[in-house]
C-alpha cells in the first residue's frame, strides 16, 4: 500500500510541459489517489499491479506514463492495452486520445471484436503507436501476421480480473508472449483471486502493488433494501422507479435473459427502457449507451459485464433487481452513483430466499443492512417522466471530417435553433449523435434533413 502523496498536483511530476497544459485544459486539476499512488512509480519504469475502483481515473493512471515512452517518428505498435470488453476499449482509446493532444501525430487504434477486421488491416498499415483492444481480436491480428508487438515497450492489463473471469487467461498469455521481455508491465484489477497473482508472478519483474480503497465514500451513497416476493419483483420495480423519481438509473440484472424481461416490462408499464447485455451487435451496444449518455434513455437494463464500459461521472440511481452473487461485484454496481462528491441512490430487491446476500454485504462492508417490505413503499400516482431529449443520428462522423462545432453550427446558425435545447453530440467515425430536447426535436430533424452541414447533405434519422 502506497502512502498517499500531500502534493496532489500534476506539475510535482516529472512530465513535459505541454502535457501539464492539456491536463489542465481538459480539467485534471488534480491527481486522484490511484493517479498519485501509481503515476510516480509508473513514470520511474517499474512494473505495478494496481487496485482502484471503476471512474478513479485509472485510465489516466497507465496512459501518462506511456505516452512519455512514445516515439512519435517510429510508427510501430510501441504500447498495448489489453480491455475486457469492446465497450472499455473504446473508452480507454477516447481518454488516450485526449490526454495525447500534447503531441502530434500520436495514432491510436481500436482493435475489438464485433466489426469488420478489413478496415482494422487498413489502419494496422499505415502504422500505430497505441493499440487498444480485445484479446480475442488482438490475437486474431497476430495470427494473420497484421499486427507485430515485436516493439512494445508499454503493456497494460486493464481489468485483469474480468478478462480473466471472462476465459481470456490463454489469449493473453499467447499476446505477452509475442511482447519483447524487456517492457514494462501495468497490471489493473478491482479484486485480486489467485489467478490474477499467479499471471503477475509469471509475467511481471517485481512489481509494486499500489492500493486504494476500493469502496465509496458511503456517505455519498443513499443505500436501501427491499424484501418482495419473486413473482411480485418486476412489479416492485416499476413501484420504485415510480416513488424515488431518477432522472436517470442502471437497473442490474444477473443473467441476460432477465435483462430482456425486464426491459420488455418496463416499456409496457410506460417507462423508456433500453438493455445493454453481450448478446447485442456491436453498433446497437455502441447506440444505446450513448443514448443513455444524452439523456434520452432514463433507464439502462444491464448485465455487469455488458455495463463494465459504462462511465457515467454523474448517474443519480442504480437498481440491483436482484442482488449479485458476490459481494464486491455490488460494491461495483453502487459505485457508479454518488461520483465526485455527489449524493447517489441505491435500491436493491431481494427475497427471502436472498437474505444471506444481504448478510454477505454488511459483512463485507462491516455495517448491519437495515430493509423493509415493498409493500411499505407507498403507490406513486405519476409515471417516470420521460427523457429530456431525443438522439438523431447524423450518416457522417470523423471520416467525414465532421466536428461537434459543425453541428451546432448547422443547428443554430442556418436552422436558427436556440442553443439550449442542443444537448450532448458524440462524433464517431461513421456517425455523428446530437441530442435535442424533446419539444425541439422534429424541428432539428427537419432542418437538418433539408440543411447542409460542411456544405454536404447527410442521411438523419431518430433513434
Amino acid at each position: 500500500m502506497i502512502s498517499k502523496l500531500s502534493n496532489l498536483s500534476f506539475s510535482s511530476l516529472p512530465l513535459p510541459p505541454a502535457q501539464l497544459t492539456n491536463l489542465e485544459s481538459l480539467g485534471y486539476l488534480e491527481m486522484t489517489a490511484i493517479q498519485a499512488a501509481a503515476l510516480p512509480q509508473a513514470l520511474a519504469g517499474v512494473d505495478l499491479i494496481g487496485q482502484a475502483k471503476t471512474g478513479s481515473g485509472k485510465t489516466a493512471a497507465f496512459t501518462l506514463p506511456l505516452l512519455t515512452r512514445i516515439n512519435p517518428r517510429d510508427f510501430g505498435t510501441q504500447a498495448l492495452i489489453l480491455c475486457p470488453t469492446r465497450e472499455l476499449a473504446s473508452q480507454v482509446a477516447s481518454e488516450i486520445r485526449r490526454l495525447a493532444r500534447y503531441q502530434q501525430n500520436i495514432k491510436v487504434v481500436t482493435l475489438v471484436g464485433g466489426q469488420s477486421i478489413g478496415p482494422q488491416i487498413g489502419s494496422l498499415e499505415h502504422g500505430a503507436h497505441v493499440v487498444v483492444g480485445t484479446p480475442g481480436r488482438i490475437k486474431d491480428h497476430l495470427r494473420k501476421e497484421t499486427l507485430s508487438l515485436e516493439r512494445v515497450n508499454t503493456l497494460v492489463l486493464d481489468e485483469a480480473d474480468r478478462m480473466l473471469e471472462m476465459g481470456f487467461v490463454d489469449d493473453i498469455e499467447a499476446i505477452i508472449g509475442e511482447t519483447p521481455a524487456t517492457r514494462q508491465t501495468l497490471l489493473f484489477s478491482a479484486t485480486f483471486p489467485e489467478n490474477i497473482l499467479k499471471l503477475s508472478a509469471r509475467f511481471q519483474t517485481t512489481p509494486q502493488r499500489v492500493s486504494v480503497e476500493s469502496l465509496h465514500d458511503g456517505q455519498h451513497i443513499d443505500q436501501q433494501f427491499f424484501i418482495c416476493q419473486k413473482s411480485d419483483r418486476l412489479a416492485a420495480l416499476v413501484k420504485l422507479l415510480a416513488h424515488f423519481q431518477p432522472s436517470a438509473a442502471v437497473v442490474f440484472c444477473n443473467t441476460k435473459q432477465l435483462v430482456r424481461e425486464v426491459c420488455e416490462h418496463l416499456n409496457r408499464s410506460g417507462i423508456h427502457a433500453q438493455a445493454l447485455h453481450g448478446d447485442m451487435e456491436q453498433r446497437d451496444r455502441d447506440q444505446v449507451l450513448i443514448q443513455f449518455k444524452h439523456l434520452s434513455c432514463s433507464i439502462l437494463v444491464a448485465t455487469d459485464v455488458a455495463a463494465r464500459g459504462l462511465d457515467i461521472d454523474d448517474l443519480p440511481a442504480v437498481v440491483n433487481f436482484e442482488l449479485p452473487r458476490n459481494t464486491e461485484v455490488y460494491v461495483h454496481r453502487i459505485g457508479r452513483t454518488g461520483r465526485a462528491g455527489k449524493e447517489g441512490l441505491a435500491l436493491s430487491l431481494f427475497t427471502d430466499s436472498e437474505r444471506y446476500k444481504l448478510q454477505s454485504i454488511g459483512d463485507y462492508l462491516q455495517q448491519e443492512l437495515q430493509y423493509e417490505d415493498i409493500e411499505q413503499v407507498p403507490k406513486s400516482a405519476a409515471g417516470l417522466a420521460p427523457p429530456a431529449f431525443v438522439t438523431l443520428c447524423i450518416h457522417g462522423g470523423r471520416k467525414q471530417k465532421i466536428r461537434a462545432g459543425d453541428i451546432l453550427g448547422a443547428l443554430t446558425g442556418e436552422a436558427g435553433m436556440d442553443g439550449k435545447a442542443v444537448g450532448k453530440i458524440t462524433v464517431t467515425d461513421y456517425s455523428t449523435y446530437v441530442a435535442i430536447a424533446h419539444n425541439e426535436a422534429d424541428k432539428a430533424l427537419g432542418r437538418l434533413l433539408n440543411g447542409k452541414i460542411k456544405g454536404r447533405k447527410f442521411k438523419v434519422r431518430k433513434l
